[in-house]
């Protein structure tokens, strides 16, 4: 039995969230003794998308997939950037045609990975198509191509879709975890089929923020109800996400254990 470790970070937030993921993936995978990297990077441009410019330095620094979500197409230059590179994904239950891929197989020294981007429907814009069933036949079509070891990232609001989308697939992925809420959740578990799950992974940002936000603005938003602007916050850094053991040729999760790292001001100004 061969064992693939996965490091899954949450949504990068902003100049300081990509600094830091890009400054310690790196070391992370040394440290971690990483086989493959997974980063959500929706939020990495300004706390909304993703450049071009911006995915190649995460897949430089050592992320081996990108994953995005609700905010995918906010920097219009990324488009025409999606079909150039498979290894950034955008949700796979959008309609034929749209630019891009939702999910990507990756050989590794260890076997065959795939990874898989999709995105819920509740509380969450703009409506797509049914997830569940997007999501059952792209694995169908993964294991016809006898890819064992399958990550779903599943971005959206609600904790009951991603139990859902997780308990759904139990047994026929070997990790759902989701994002979209920044919120790092404490429900980390392997389901009785071997599927690893957790509601949340958190975000890679601004520790002492609202979400990544700066904290002023967005009280200020909740206390007066009128529209402004939420600039990305400042000081030390918070890495978010689950490194999970999978077993190489049955797919099953065989550890899994949420990853929270602080990083002192230092190391990310």
């Amino acid at each position: 039995m061969s064992v693939i470790r996965i490091l899954f970070l949450g949504d990068v937030v902003g100049e300081p969230g990509r600094k830091a993921v890009i400054e310690q993936l790196p070391l992370l995978k040394q440290s971690e003794s990483l086989d493959f990297c997974i980063v959500n990077g929706e939020n990495s441009a300004g706390g909304k998308g993703i450049t071009p410019k911006i995915s190649i330095d995460l897949l430089r620094a050592g992320a081996a997939v990108i994953t995005t979500g609700d905010h995918v197409w906010d920097q219009p230059e990324i488009i025409d950037y999606f079909p150039t590179e498979p290894r950034l994904l955008r949700p796979i239950n959008y309609p034929a045609g749209t630019p891009g891929n939702g999910s990507v197989i990756l050989e590794t020294g260890k076997g065959k990975i795939a990874v898989i981007q999709a995105q819920g429907r509740s509380f969450i814009q703009p409506p797509l198509e049914n997830p569940y069933i997007a999501v059952e036949n792209e694995i169908s079509r993964l294991r016809a191509d006898g890819v064992s070891v399958i990550v779903l990232d599943y971005h959206a609001e609600t904790t009951s879709e991603k139990i859902a989308m997780g308990r759904m697939l139990d047994g026929k992925v070997s990790l759902v975890v989701g994002t979209h809420t920044h919120v790092q959740t404490a429900d980390e578990s392997i389901f009785p089929g071997g599927t690893g799950y957790l509601t949340d992974a958190g975000m890679c940002g601004p520790d002492e923020s609202v979400l990544g936000r700066a904290i002023d603005s967005v009280v200020w938003r909740f206390k007066s109800g009128m529209p402004t602007r939420f600039p990305v916050a400042k000081g030390p850094v918070r890495l978010c996400g689950v490194i999970v053991d999978v077993d190489s040729e049955t797919g099953k999760c065989l550890e899994i254990r949420r990853f929270s790292k602080l990083l002192p001001e230092s190391a990310t100004a």
